[in-house]
């Protein structure tokens, strides 16, 4: 029977059906064959529970802060200040890029939203400089995915809140595993250039460098203000995304006026249509996890390797990584937290594991999967921005995926440097 609910749910996707459909479905399955003993009262139930969490109301207030800071000139501002730094370098081009995506997803904490500011101006400067298209859309949409590290990130608070962990704690760990990937994507891309004999561009002049920062001053304000008005212990979770939309409001629509108070209704409903979709998937992936446990299907199917593992750190660790590396490669990543971390719950505290620490590695698999094929939500976001093929956009994936596969296994060796700054912190 198992068998036959994913077959069922794995044709449904291949059919082109959102994933709030599969996951629907599938609950219905399993409850309407006696795979488990509950009701579709009791699905409606754990429904209105999946997106009860007062913290959850964080969601759409990021969202609609990193929307009004797509629409208005944040993006370009924060280009012109990692271009004038690293113009004249090896790869100069590419790595602009990489850490742009890495300071533009500091801003706003959506992948999606990185894909779209930062591709728009970077794709055709990439592409004159002589590099591929197809390194191009895969750099932009990989070093994109830094933005689900470095705070605010929304994967981040899902995780919270299903693990009932910090999300300070979360955010703050979430920032040294960013920057080590977007070094890693700059050496790549530096090693990249001098193969391929890219010649650099003239080198900015300091005062070029200080218009720059200048310009940039506010923009970088706004992960201190965040990420600090949190541990500083004014304000919640919550309480930060609100001030986030207030802090986007004040510098595109006062300071930079690039955002009119007209755009502010249609900015509005497009943040109202991805709340819609994120909250409905948060729902069904509550209620399906829920089943599925009701149903003893974890138990039977990753029961003989928890068990196996036991305390073991390491191998804990490998299994929880491998699991939802697989899992965002083909569901939406906020789906495959709420499913998969209840599961491993047991095993993260049997193990004496950190779950800071374990949301680090869980959020990577989920930055991972957001560009890995088949269903990686920001492949389809560069194909719609971009209009190009399938393959065109996956076609220069491997290496990075490779990269975020190396910094897993870093940071799995290497819990310290995920726990280094909330240490520092001193929050519980």
């Amino acid at each position: 029977m198992t068998l036959w609910l994913g077959l069922i749910m794995l044709v449904l996707l291949l059919m082109g059906f959102p994933m709030m459909v599969p996951l629907a479905v599938g609950t219905l399955f399993m409850m309407f064959t006696g795979m488990t003993f509950f009701g579709p009262d009791q699905m409606v139930s754990w429904m209105i529970t999946g997106v009860g969490s007062w913290v959850l109301a964080a969601v759409p207030m990021f969202i609609f802060a990193a929307d009004i800071l797509t629409k208005g000139h944040t993006a370009n501002r924060l280009l012109d200040l990692v271009d004038s730094f690293t113009r004249h370098l090896r790869g100069g081009l590419p790595i602009t890029t990489a850490v742009s995506c890495a300071l533009f997803g500091a801003v706003s904490g959506s992948t999606q939203a990185t894909v779209v500011a930062m591709g728009g101006p970077m794709r055709p400067r990439l592409l004159a400089k002589g590099y591929s298209d197809s390194f191009a859309l895969a750099l932009i949409i990989n070093a994109s995915d830094v933005a689900l590290l470095i705070p605010p990130s929304i994967g981040f608070i899902v995780y919270g809140v299903v693990m009932k962990t910090s999300i300070g704690d979360l955010f703050l760990a979430g920032i040294l595993p960013g920057l080590l990937i977007m070094l890693l994507f700059a050496l790549y891309c530096y090693i990249g250039a001098r193969i391929q004999k890219i010649t650099p561009e003239p080198k900015a002049s300091w005062g070029n460098r200080l218009v720059a920062l200048r310009r940039t001053l506010l923009p970088l304000g706004f992960p201190v203000l965040v990420v600090g008005g949190i541990y500083g212990g004014y304000f919640s979770a919550v309480e930060a995304s609100a001030v986030a939309v207030a802090y986007a409001f004040v510098l595109e629509v006062i300071i930079y006026r690039q955002v009119s108070i007209r755009d502010l209704g249609s900015i509005a409903l497009s943040t109202g249509l991805i709340t819609a979709v994120v909250f409905v998937l948060v729902a069904m992936g509550a209620a399906f996890s829920q089943t599925i446990g009701t149903a003893g299907i974890p138990e039977a199917v990753l029961g003989p390797a928890i068990d196996a593992i036991g305390t073991n750190q390491f191998l804990a660790l490998l299994l929880i990584a491998a699991a939802f590396f697989v899992g965002c490669m083909f569901v939406d990543p906020i789906v495959v937290i709420l499913i998969l971390v209840p599961i491993f719950k047991p095993l993260v505290e049997s193990a004496g594991l950190d779950p800071v620490h374990v949301g680090v590695i869980v959020t990577l698999q989920a930055a991972i999967g957001s560009a890995t094929p088949p269903f990686g939500c920001d492949i389809f976001t560069a194909i719609a921005v971009f209009r190009r093929p399938y393959m065109d956009v996956i076609r220069g994936t491997p290496p990075f995926i490779a990269i975020l596969m190396l910094a897993t296994l870093i940071l799995i060796l290497f819990p310290q440097i995920s726990l280094l700054l909330p240490s520092l912190g001193g929050a519980s």
